[in-house]
């Protein structure tokens, strides 16, 4: 039957909606958003220090801290933090400016064993401490 015929037969409207409707632009789909410079490395930064948390690494781990969360955390806790007796992984969602050169990421920590593994959601806040530089100044 051609299309024609059967655009004209009593059915026609429910097809072309049928046939229309995939042409449509979904109006659900999000914009994108515009990011500043800052985004990227403030991201980057987030994702080394929490490499350097998955594998243990408290040397590289210390490198990415401002001298705010030093100063606010003890050897212990830092200590504490990167060790990771079993296997390890990290998530980090959409992150959020606070204000110019500092952001927040939600991030979820999971540990544990072969038999059980635990998440923990927490957030860590990344600055820009000058020359484009960036640290974590608040620990997950």
């Amino acid at each position: 039957m051609p299309l024609r015929e059967v655009l004209k037969a009593p059915s026609s409207p429910f097809l072309l909606v049928l046939v229309l409707l995939p042409l449509l632009p979904l109006s659900a789909k999000t914009k994108p958003v515009a990011l500043d410079s800052g985004y990227t490395f403030a991201l980057a930064a987030a994702d080394h220090f929490l490499q350097a948390w998955q594998s243990g690494d408290v040397e590289n781990g210390m490198v990415l801290l401002s001298s705010h969360a030093k100063e606010g955390a003890t050897t212990d806790v830092i200590d504490k933090f990167f060790s990771n007796p079993g296997p390890s992984a990290y998530e980090i969602e959409r992150g959020r400016i606070l204000k110019h050169g500092r952001y927040e990421f939600p991030v979820v920590l999971v540990t544990g064993s072969a038999k059980s593994f635990h998440r923990r959601f927490s957030s860590l806040v990344v600055v820009n401490t000058g020359n484009n530089d960036w640290a974590v100044d608040k620990l997950p």
